[in-house]
């Protein structure tokens, strides 16, 4: 397959690796992106004393009420009102959340190498790209191979030039024209806006690609060393559009040769 200059000219070929034969798993690919996603949640407590502040004690039966606990004393607005059980105003929790809950999801090392290796042969399959939604009509090819210079890319104005000769542009539109806001308290949050994944670059080596190309929307930069299931499958949708170095493709064949 040919491999491309930052003009969008073919400049050599390169050999597809093994890694993208793989067979499509899109089962694997989602136990594994839920797996790494729960690894971003934070164990949840309460507080153990919550609801049971207070003097309520239940009157017990035969007075004609309910056998509640209520607050002690009397002449004053508490008193006799209902408190500490789960039904009432300020009492505690049925069954508050716990720190010992474990959250956390695991998953069989066979079967992370296997989703990361179906994740990657996935970005070169052109109706499995197409059909997550990205805008392939000006793209040359799948997989998109660029040369290393890519890598040096360390200004915006370059970076933008270089998405457009490379047929890429028309993906990062559709990712601008796709930003909404949220309402409520989403926005005080620092969730305000709900924004589309647009194209990844696999490089092999940060040369000031990831300053270059981070005001970009939907643009994400990744080494091949540090890639994982859910950069190649955000929300569990494998097919991201995919450009890669050409020394990234021979790193992230040698980091999966042989599953």
């Amino acid at each position: 397959m040919n491999v491309y200059d930052l003009n969008g000219d073919p400049k050599g070929k390169i050999n597809l690796p093994e890694v993208f034969t793989t067979k499509f798993r899109p089962d694997i690919i989602k136990k594994s992106v839920v797996a790494l996603q729960t690894h971003r949640l934070q164990p949840q407590g309460r507080d153990l004393m919550a609801g049971k502040r207070t003097t309520a004690k239940s009157f017990g039966v035969g007075r004609a009420l309910a056998r509640v606990p209520r607050v002690k004393g009397e002449r004053h607005p508490q008193a006799g009102s209902a408190a500490f059980a789960p039904n009432t105003v300020g009492g505690r929790m049925t069954h508050p959340p716990t720190t010992k809950k474990n959250i956390h999801k695991r998953l069989n090392k066979k079967e992370a190498y296997s989703a990361l290796a179906s994740a990657v042969a996935a970005t070169a399959k052109k109706e499995i790209v197409s059909r997550r939604g990205h805008k392939l009509e000006q793209v040359p090819s799948i997989p998109l191979v660029v040369t290393d210079n890519l890598e040096s890319v360390s200004e915006t104005k370059k970076a933008m030039d270089v998405l457009k000769t490379l047929g890429l542009w028309q993906d990062v539109e559709r990712v601008m024209s796709s930003v909404k806001r949220r309402s409520g308290r989403a926005s005080c949050r620092g969730r305000g806006k709900r924004i589309a994944k647009g194209p990844l670059l696999v490089c092999n080596d940060d040369k000031g690609i990831a300053y270059g190309f981070k005001n970009i929307p939907g643009i994400d930069t990744v080494k091949a060393s540090d890639l994982n299931v859910e950069d190649l499958a955000p929300g569990t949708h494998a097919g991201r559009l995919t450009v890669w170095t050409e020394s990234a493709m021979k790193t992230i064949n040698d980091r999966l040769k042989g599953d």
